[in-house]
């Protein structure tokens, strides 16, 4: 498992994260030019850039590779992300963090790809990009064609030629030995978005106390009631239900 080897030169087992308080706090001591709390950052999201690698690991021969450009779509995440918006930093640092390793692996995919057919692809992506802010769903690729001015096979072809092929055995999560390949998910409904709110969900959860963990563990993982629930870990059924109350406040505050 990638989160418990060395990856350029950084013993990944020992690297500490950041509660969501101190994240902010740095963030705006960065904002106004404190190097040392910028660094303070990236140290601190670390495991965030790892959490992400796990699911293209396949797609390229160095994990060092993966976790340097990464780390770039972490710091481009630092630079840019808006305290005003009130969301976690996970929330908006996932995205930059994948969009960064996708850039590199276009751009240093094995089959050669044209530079005018890479340049059609990027365009009708950003065209895509455009379209859903202002329409609120995807276009069709007759649409992406049209503002384009080009034909439709011309915009599918640049498209298919910048996906990257995937194994049916590709690894997308591993967990104490427990390895999930593409395969495995065939025919999951599950989109990218889905799976971006899962991994800001875990670092939410990383932010919850113990008695918070144990409570939601045993009433969503396990299926007890809270009345089981404060009787197991020697509570009163309303304290349950407002500890419960209160992590689940915490998790939605990911949105």
């Amino acid at each position: 498992m990638i989160a418990k080897v060395e990856i350029c030169g950084v013993n990944t087992a020992t690297l500490k994260g950041l509660k969501n308080e101190e994240t902010l706090k740095l963030l705006e001591k960065a904002r106004c030019g404190d190097k040392k709390a910028r660094e303070k950052l990236i140290c601190g999201n670390l495991r965030l850039v790892l959490s992400v690698i796990q699911r293209f690991t396949g797609r390229c021969d160095s994990p060092d590779d993966l976790f340097q450009v990464g780390c770039i779509g972490l710091i481009k995440a630092i630079d840019n992300f808006d305290l005003s918006q009130g969301v976690q930093f996970s929330t908006y640092g996932v995205p930059m963090i994948i969009g960064e390793i996708r850039r590199f692996l276009r751009d240093n995919n094995s089959v050669r790809v044209s530079r005018s057919m890479r340049d059609t692809a990027y365009h009708a992506m950003q065209i895509k990009e455009e379209f859903i802010n202002e329409n609120n769903r995807e276009p069709t690729v007759e649409e992406i064609a049209q503002r384009m001015h080009l034909p439709v096979r011309q915009v599918v072809i640049a498209l298919e030629a910048v996906v990257e092929p995937v194994s049916l055995y590709e690894p997308v999560y591993s967990d104490s030995g427990d390895t999930i390949f593409v395969v495995d998910q065939l025919g999951d409904s599950n989109s990218e978005a889905d799976w971006i709110d899962e991994i800001n969900i875990r670092e939410a959860i990383k932010n919850l106390g113990e008695r918070e963990k144990q409570i939601l563990h045993r009433r969503f993982m396990v299926g007890k009631t809270q009345t089981e629930v404060a009787e197991e870990i020697g509570i009163s059924q309303a304290q349950v239900s407002r500890l419960e109350k209160a992590a689940m406040d915490k998790l939605r505050g990911i949105n």
